[in-house]
């Protein structure tokens, strides 16, 4: 089965999310995310970006959901595969993994 391209996109912040206390940091939990995925899936189809929401956006998609995130009082860190929002506030493996599954991201040997 071939994998399509897949992007893992983490909207986040250096500040910890007022509602996220305890919570690990969204660059964190970006660098979490890229060696978690690593040990279970090959890396090829998979690239990452880390959208700091405090800075101005070029990309209209992450400046529409930046300005989303503030308006609806989003937690963040947010993380999304490819288009599809996975995860609020404190991310878990097991949804993102079903999503990397769902675009056929293969499992390492």
């Amino acid at each position: 089965m071939n994998a399509k391209k897949v992007t893992i996109t983490v909207y986040g912040a250096e500040q910890i999310c007022a509602s996220c206390v305890g919570a690990p940091g969204s660059k964190d939990t970006y660098e979490w995310l890229q060696a978690a995925i690593a040990r279970k899936y090959v890396a090829d189809p998979i690239t990452y970006e880390y959208i700091d929401i405090n800075q101005p956006q070029d990309v209209d998609k992450h400046k529409t959901f930046v300005e989303q995130i503030f308006s609806e009082d989003l937690f963040y860190p947010i993380v999304f595969v490819n288009d599809d929002m996975v995860a609020e506030g404190i991310p878990r493996l097991k949804t993102i993994y079903q999503s990397l599954d769902k675009y056929g991201v293969q499992l390492q040997s």
